[in-house]
C-alpha cells in the first residue's frame, strides 16, 4: 500500500505542485511539465512499467460480460494499434474520427492516436451522416475508427459518398465489409513502438460542440490538456489510488476526457465503463454495488432516475464520493440522494472549450445550488457587458480572466478549428466569455443561472430558467421539466414550463393551476409558469443535455404557423 501512494506521489507531483493552508486545504496549484509532454508515454508506459499489473480499466457489457485490463495492457494493445495506423500512413498531425460509444477500444485508441502524435475527434454515435461528412470535411479526417453497428455504419458509408476525399476505415467488434479489422490486424502487429516526438503546443483532441446558432464549433486542445485534468479528478471527483471511477458518459463527449480517462489515470485510478444501448437506472446502481464503486459522476438527469429507485435494497458502502456537471442539480434530488446514502453530491462547472473552471472541492462542504468556487488553476469573475466586475448577489457573465496577458491557461483550449474570428470575439477584452450567466455570494460561492440565451427577459424582469426549474422540481408531480421564455406581445416573453409527470399523475387542467400556485408560493410571481406543457420526452443535446433552444425553436415554428 504505502509503494503505490508513493508511486502515485512520483507521477502526478511531478506536474502539479500543490500549497495548502492551515487545514489541510488546497489553495494554490502551479504546473510543471517538459515541452514534449505526452500523456501516453509519460503517464500510461511509467504506470506500466513501474506497476505492470495495476489495473487500469473495468468493462462491463449490457450482456454482462466483464473484462478488466492493466495498465500494462492498455501499453502493449496501444502500441500494436500505434503500429497498425502508421504502416496505414496515419501519422503525427493525422485527424482520425472515433465512434466508439463505450467500446474499451477507445482508451486503446485514444493512447495510439496520442503516441502517433496524431489528432483524436471523439464523436458521439448520436451523429448523422450528414454530421459525419461535415466533420471529415472540415477536419480533413484521414481515418474513421468505428465500432459495429448498423447505424453507425450507414452513417459512415453516406459520409463517404457525400465527401470529395477518400478516408481509411476501421472497425471494432466485428469484420464488416468495406472495413479493416483492426482487432485481427492488431494480433499480428508488433507491441514495440519507438517514441514519435511531441510538442505541448501540437493539436491533440478536436471537439465538436453545438453553438447557440449555426453550424458546430471544432474546438482545439493541446496536449498539455491532460494535466489540468489532475484537479479535475483528485480534488473534484476525489478519487483515490486504486480505486475504481464511474462517469456516466459517451466517449463521444468532452465529459469522457474529465471522468474516463486523463485526470483518473494520473491519480492511478482506474475506470469503470458500462457498455449499454438502453439506460436502465437498476443496472447503474448494480453496477455501483457489484463492483464496488468508490467516486461517481452523473448528471443530475441520471441522479433523477437513481432517486426513483430502492435504493436502500442496494451495499452502496464503496461509494464516498458523487459529483454532478452539465446542468443544474434540482435541490430536491440532491437532498433525496443524500438521504439514501448519506452523501452530498457537489457540483461542477466547465464547457467543452476548458476543462474544470468551478466546483465544490472534495474537503468542501457544498452551499445548496452553488456550482462551487473557482478552480485554483483559473481566476474567475462575473462581469457586467463591459467587462466590469459586478456586486455580490448581482447577475452576470462568468469570465475567465488570465494571469498574464496574452498567455493562456493550461487546459483552455487553442482555438476553434478554421475559424479565428469566431476565437477572437469569445476572448474579446482579454477574458475568455463563457456566455454563462451567474451570481456570486459574500463567500465567493457561485450560482448559476442559464445559458446567456436562456435567461428569459419578462416585463423588464430577468428570469434564471434553473430557478423555476429547481421549485418545479419540489412538486411530487414533476419527474423532469424545463423553463423557457414564450414570445408574447406585451411582455416580451412569458415564462413557459414544459412538463414530465411523475406515475400516477395526468395532465390536466387542475395541476396547471396547481404548480402555477406552487411556484408561485417559493418565489415572486412574476417568475411563476403562465404556460404550462405536458410532454412525454423533452429534446437533448447529442450530449444528453435538456435542449431549452430546441424547445424554443419549436414554439417559435408553431407560432409562425398559426400565423399563416
Amino acid at each position: 500500500m504505502l509503494e503505490r501512494f508513493k508511486i502515485m506521489s512520483q507521477i502526478y507531483t511531478d506536474y502539479l505542485k500543490e500549497k495548502f493552508d492551515e487545514q489541510g486545504r488546497l489553495t494554490e496549484v502551479d504546473t510543471v511539465y517538459k515541452e514534449n509532454f505526452n500523456f501516453a508515454y509519460d503517464v500510461l508506459d511509467r504506470i506500466a512499467k513501474e506497476t505492470p499489473n495495476k489495473r487500469a480499466l473495468v468493462y462491463k457489457s449490457c450482456h454482462g460480460d466483464v473484462r478488466e485490463f492493466t495498465f500494462q495492457e492498455i501499453r502493449t494493445l496501444s502500441n500494436r494499434m500505434a503500429n497498425v495506423l502508421k504502416e496505414d500512413g496515419i501519422t503525427k498531425g493525422s485527424p482520425v474520427m472515433l465512434i466508439l460509444k463505450r467500446r474499451y477500444e477507445f482508451w486503446i485508441a485514444m493512447m495510439a492516436l496520442h503516441k502517433l502524435g496524431a489528432v483524436a475527434i471523439p464523436t458521439s454515435h448520436m451523429v448523422s451522416g450528414e454530421d459525419i461528412r461535415e466533420r471529415i470535411t472540415r477536419a480533413d479526417v484521414k481515418a474513421v475508427i468505428c465500432v459495429k453497428d448498423s447505424e453507425i455504419c450507414k452513417c459512415v458509408a453516406w459520409a463517404g459518398e457525400h465527401v470529395n476525399h477518400n478516408f481509411k476505415r476501421y472497425i471494432v467488434g466485428g469484420k464488416k465489409e468495406g472495413y479493416t479489422y483492426l482487432t485481427e490486424q492488431m494480433d499480428q502487429a508488433s507491441d514495440v513502438l519507438e517514441r514519435v516526438d511531441t510538442s505541448v503546443k501540437d493539436d491533440m483532441l478536436y471537439y465538436f460542440t453545438s453553438g447557440t446558432s449555426g453550424e458546430p464549433k471544432a474546438v482545439i486542445h493541446d496536449y498539455s490538456y491532460p494535466i489540468a485534468h489532475i484537479i479535475t479528478a483528485k480534488y473534484w471527483h476525489g478519487v483515490i489510488d486504486g480505486g475504481l471511477h464511474l462517469t456516466i458518459a459517451d466517449s463521444g463527449w468532452a465529459k469522457s476526457a474529465w471522468g474516463k480517462l486523463y485526470g483518473q489515470w494520473f491519480c492511478q485510478c482506474a475506470v469503470m465503463v458500462y457498455d449499454y444501448d438502453k439506460f436502465y437506472a437498476n443496472e447503474i446502481m448494480r453496477i455501483l454495488e457489484e463492483q464496488k464503486i468508490t467516486s461517481f459522476c452523473a448528471p443530475p438527469t441520471i441522479y433523477k432516475y437513481l432517486i426513483r429507485e430502492k435504493m436502500e435494497d442496494y451495499d452502496l458502502s464503496s461509494l464516498t464520493k458523487a459529483v454532478t456537471a452539465g446542468e443544474p442539480m434540482p435541490t430536491e434530488v440532491a437532498e433525496k440522494f443524500y438521504q439514501a446514502t448519506g452523501l452530498q453530491i457537489r457540483e461542477g462547472f466547465g464547457q467543452t472549450e476548458t476543462t474544470l473552471l468551478l466546483c465544490t472541492m472534495d474537503h468542501e462542504k457544498p452551499q445548496k445550488g452553488s456550482i462551487g468556487k473557482p478552480s485554483p488553476l483559473y481566476r474567475m469573475k462575473i462581469v457586467d457587458e463591459n467587462n466590469q466586475e459586478v456586486p455580490c448577489r448581482n447577475i452576470g457573465e462568468i469570465v475567465l480572466i488570465p494571469e498574464k496577458p496574452e498567455k493562456i491557461p493550461i487546459g483552455v483550449f487553442k482555438g476553434y478549428l478554421g475559424d479565428e474570428a469566431l476565437y477572437k470575439e469569445v476572448w474579446e477584452g482579454g477574458v475568455y466569455h463563457t456566455r454563462d450567466r451567474a451570481y456570486c455570494d459574500e463567500e465567493g460561492n457561485y450560482f448559476f443561472v442559464g445559458r446567456s440565451d436562456d435567461v428569459i427577459k419578462s416585463s423588464g424582469y430577468r428570469i434564471g430558467p434553473s430557478e423555476v426549474e429547481d421549485i418545479l422540481m419540489k412538486h411530487p408531480a414533476v419527474f423532469e421539466c424545463a423553463v423557457t421564455g414564450y414570445p408574447s406581445v406585451t411582455r416580451g416573453a412569458i415564462v413557459k414550463a414544459t412538463i414530465i409527470l411523475n406515475k400516477g399523475y395526468e395532465a390536466q387542467p387542475h395541476l396547471k393551476t396547481e404548480l402555477q400556485d406552487f411556484v408561485k408560493s417559493h418565489t415572486a410571481i412574476y417568475k411563476y409558469p403562465r404556460k404550462i406543457e405536458f410532454v412525454e420526452e423533452l429534446p437533448r443535446t447529442v450530449t444528453g443535455k435538456i435542449s431549452r433552444k430546441k424547445i424554443r425553436e419549436a414554439d417559435f415554428a408553431k407560432l409562425n404557423q398559426s400565423k399563416k
